[in-house]
């Protein structure tokens, strides 16, 4: 079987999306499956740097991902997303279904341009698609006006979360099967000898709570001693951040981007995590990594982090109440008992739930019986391929 992933961001950017993509395709491969990824690079160079200050992985893509063209910066969701929207990205997706000659596509956000709508609107083969987002947003309506009627082309969707399918519901009525993004679970872990570290990871976006953190962190550091690790997030714009708001920088740690293993290990060491998002969190990749890690977490009350958080694995505060996130986080370091007790329900909950492979086995069935199920295909718009019929395709 042979399936390409589509995802209409950029590989040189972390992200939630860009991540699960990733993480699906190796899973997929584990199983035998042939997986591509269908996706923006923006490769090393001048050009890269000018409209990606912030940096990025400009490094040369693995064999398996098929680079399609460069992003832009583009404000989606109170966030800021690396977008591919060239038309030169959409003949070179074109050219690689041709090419490539895919048995099912698995599109990630779909009716994000340029790459999610080319890839429905050129699809003469199965299409199974992923909603990860949540909460309002102002580019649903005209999306959908524009080419939400590409929705018929989808054989399933899938939804991460709750909060995602519910969202995806209410602007495309139809039936979503509840897939959760997935984690890779460390062979190895330990419960005891922890540093006192507290760590956060993400971008310094208002919604991601950061801000929310560093006005709690002095009253966290003059209690416990503890060190503040900041990963993901640019070290300028923190700075930028602390000294706005006239908060000292002590016990901070400003860490950047970090590479995948680096993050397992600052996770492996840590106390706690802490993710104190304001909400539009579909689904919390960050906590259920530092479940992976035996590491509990103090999160936002917040729909996307609600479902993953129980009382055996961390503790939910009010978002934007930094008492409530400082109290929290103390009594958590303080008592060591209740932390190890969080920290075993924490890898509990990623090995039952989140693991990868039990994700890509769910997902292999899935695919399995889309191509075994015989269904017309609409005639493809931009690859000269024929239609695939689904019996035998596998």
């Amino acid at each position: 079987m042979k399936v390409g992933i589509v995802v209409p961001y950029s590989f040189s950017f972390w992200g939630g999306v860009v991540e699960h993509a990733e993480e699906q395709a190796r899973a997929l491969r584990d199983l035998g499956i042939d997986a591509r990824i269908l996706i923006g690079h923006d490769p090393p160079g001048r050009l890269s740097r000018a409209l990606h200050p912030s940096g990025g992985r400009f490094e040369k893509p693995p064999a398996h991902v098929l680079p399609l063209g460069r992003s832009v910066i583009t404000p989606a969701n109170h966030s800021l997303a690396n977008i591919v929207i060239s038309p030169a990205a959409v003949v070179r997706l074109r050219r690689a279904l041709a090419r490539e000659r895919f048995d099912l596509l698995h599109i990630h956000e779909p009716l994000t341009p340029a790459l999610g709508v080319a890839a429905l609107a050129s699809a003469a083969i199965p299409v199974v698609a992923t909603f990860h987002a949540a909460g309002p947003s102002r580019w649903r309506r005209p999306a959908t006006s524009l080419w939400g009627f590409l929705l018929e082309r989808i054989d399933i969707r899938i939804a991460v979360s709750e909060a995602a399918r519910e969202t995806a519901r209410e602007h495309w009525p139809g039936d979503y099967r509840l897939i959760p993004n997935g984690v890779r679970v460390p062979e190895e872990f330990e419960l005891d000898g922890r540093k006192q570290h507290v760590v956060f990871v993400g971008r310094p976006e208002p919604r991601k709570g950061l801000d929310v953190l560093l006005r709690a962190w002095p009253t966290i550091h003059r209690r416990t001693g503890a060190r503040l690790r900041v990963v993901g997030a640019d070290p300028l714009a923190v700075r930028y951040l602390l000294s706005r708001a006239r908060l000292p920088a002590d016990g901070v740690d400003l860490l950047g981007i970090v590479p995948a293993l680096d993050l397992d290990r600052e996770l492996g060491q840590a106390k706690l995590l802490v993710a104190p998002s304001l909400g539009r969190e579909s689904f919390g990749m960050v906590i259920t990594r530092a479940f992976a890690a035996a590491t509990p977490v103090v999160a936002s009350d917040i729909d996307g982090y609600r479902e993953l958080v129980d009382q055996g694995a961390g503790i939910l505060v009010s978002p934007g109440d930094e008492d409530a996130l400082a109290g929290a986080v103390i009594r958590l370091i303080d008592d060591e008992t209740k932390r190890r007790t969080f920290a075993a329900g924490a890898r509990g909950i990623a090995e039952r739930d989140y693991a990868w492979p039990r994700l890509a086995r769910t997902l292999k069935l899935l695919y399995e019986d889309l191509l075994a199920t015989d269904r017309p295909r609409p005639g493809s718009a931009g690859t000269d391929a024929p239609a695939r019929t689904r019996a035998g395709a596998g």
